[in-house]
């Protein structure tokens, strides 16, 4: 979204594609669109090559260099997980593992975090981390609105290296927000001189054209990364991405099951994932006639989800149904994988009772699409014929992506929208968050008390068993309110020329671990 833009998890429609790991189901993870071993592990004939460079092409560019903006896109973070790192940093399997941090306890039953910031730590431009360049980062983070930071009572050096977080009540998830990025307290102009302590540095950004980063030689790990220099290109389009991948002007991009079928497997390896994020048809619930309850269920009845997949996806996806994505195991509510199995004629009665079809007045809904997100136009194609059968006439609104976040997301001036939302960390609470009546990035002006209050408690409940629960009944109060259609967490593929590179992690957040990545020829 995804991202909301923080956490839209759009890249660009912010959505995306890209980061699977333990999740039951869906594709084996060594197989793929191409029927073979598309991401085989190094071998004894495989040696890594250390240095050298990746080109990898996206259709959009970050939104913001600026870890503590909350206002980037899906894609631009996906970038800056690069590039800053915070006290901990979640690892393929979804777990927190420390990064600034070399450690951390809790004291007072929850109530105060304290990190020991790891010896001899420097940023990107050799100054070593202090303990005020942490103190700043979070309190501008808690500042700015930032998701988790809100219950944050006060930031506080201790000792000679350990940072005190006092929360003004216990909050059980805390540490999945704190893997915000560290910066320095004397950056006048982080967006125009990003600083971080990540495996890799910005060398240069040229709008509309390309950003390319440098490895880090201060970096913590001394094994990472194994790259040299990594060289985002940003294209026009999907298909821009597929000529200059045959072309060998890249040598990588994320490709949904549709567009992977087009290259030749003797010629590619394409590594499968998931997007970690969620594709929805999301519903303005606040203008008519999506304000009526009847007619947002019609809707979802009316949407045969495994057909979108089959047709515009190759059959490579995994039905949602939830708001949230079935990467995150524990939370996923799994009896809402098809809430609204396919029924147009359901659909026509609902229709009815809202006082449309049968010779009434007929439903016109526009959905309007972000045009450089192939996969999201290919969606809308499929929807609007199936919503034709039953009675619904639709139409596709193409815009680019700066229309699609200044009216769509942040003026909510639309009927009807396709994208994929995401998360910013591995915590519920990103997916959820969004549909709080008074949430700024509830873009689908849901409203509902029930909501909000299962929310809430789920948010003071110590009790994992019972806070997990309380998220699932959340998953439900927003599924029978049918908010949107939830299409689903869209399968794709990490592309690169066969044989050349190996090493990629995927994440049950839509990131590009970069450091992770080498050379095998």
């Amino acid at each position: 979204m995804k991202n909301k833009t923080p956490v839209l998890f759009f890249s660009a429609a912010l959505v995306f594609v890209f980061c699977a790991c333990s999740r039951g189901g869906g594709e084996n993870p060594e197989t793929g669109a191409f029927g073979e071993k598309t991401g085989p592990s190094v071998t004894a004939a495989e040696t890594p090559l250390e240095g050298g460079e990746l080109r990898f092409g996206l259709t959009t560019e970050p939104a913001t260099l600026d870890p503590l903006n909350s206002a980037n896109t899906a894609d631009g973070r996906s970038i800056l997980f690069n590039v800053f790192e915070g006290l901990v940093k979640p690892d393929g399997e979804g777990s927190l593992l420390p990064a600034a941090a070399e450690s951390w306890t809790l004291e007072q039953e929850g109530l105060v975090y304290v990190f020991t910031l790891r010896e001899g730590l420097r940023f990107h431009n050799g100054d070593a981390v202090t303990q005020e360049d942490v103190k700043f980062t979070l309190e501008t983070a808690a500042r700015a609105g930032f998701a988790g930071f809100t219950l944050i009572e006060k930031v506080e050096a201790a000792g000679s290296r350990d940072i005190r977080v006092t929360l003004r009540e216990r909050d059980p998830e805390f540490l999945p927000y704190i893997t915000v990025g560290i910066v320095p307290k004397n950056n006048a102009d982080r967006e125009k001189n990003p600083i971080g302590t990540g495996p890799f540095l910005i060398k240069s950004y040229t709008a509309q054209q390309s950003l390319v980063l440098a490895k880090n030689p201060h970096y913590w790990r001394k094994d990472l990364p194994h790259l040299d220099t990594v060289s985002f290109v940003f294209v026009a389009d999907s298909d821009a991405l597929l000529l200059d991948l045959r072309g060998g002007s890249i040598d990588a991009a994320s490709l949904t099951g549709a567009l992977v079928h087009q290259l030749d497997p003797a010629k590619f390896d394409a590594v499968p994932g998931f997007s970690a994020s969620v594709q929805v048809l999301a519903l303005n619930n606040a203008v008519k006639p999506l304000d009526d309850i009847r007619v947002r269920k019609a809707i979802n009845y009316a949407i045969d989800v495994q057909r979108i997949i089959d047709t515009a996806f190759f059959g490579e996806g995994r039905p949602s149904g939830s708001p949230l994505i079935p990467g995150l195991t524990r939370y996923y509510e799994s009896s809402l994988a098809d809430p609204y199995p396919f029924d147009p004629e359901k659909a026509r009665s609902l229709l009815a009772e809202a006082g449309y079809g049968n010779g009434a007045k007929k439903i016109s809904l526009e959905i309007t699409v972000p045009s450089n997100y192939t996969m999201h136009v290919d969606t809308a194609q499929v929807i609007v014929s199936q919503l034709a059968e039953a009675g619904i006439e639709a139409a596709i609104k193409l815009v680019d992506w700066a229309t699609w976040l200044a009216d769509i997301y942040h003026g909510r001036k639309y009927q009807g929208t396709i994208i994929s939302v995401d998360a910013n960390n591995v915590s519920p609470r990103s997916f959820l968050a969004r549909y709080l009546s008074d949430g700024g990035s509830n873009f689908m002006n849901f409203k509902s008390g029930e909501y909000d209050r299962v929310y809430a408690a789920a948010l003071a409940e110590p009790s994992e068993a019972k806070r997990i629960e309380l998220y699932k009944e959340a998953q439900k109060i927003i599924s029978r309110n049918a908010a949107g259609v939830y299409i689903q967490d869209i399968a794709g593929f990490k592309v690169f020329p066969k044989g050349r590179f190996r090493g990629l992690v995927n994440y049950p957040l839509y990131v590009i671990d970069l450091a992770s990545i080498y050379r095998i020829h």
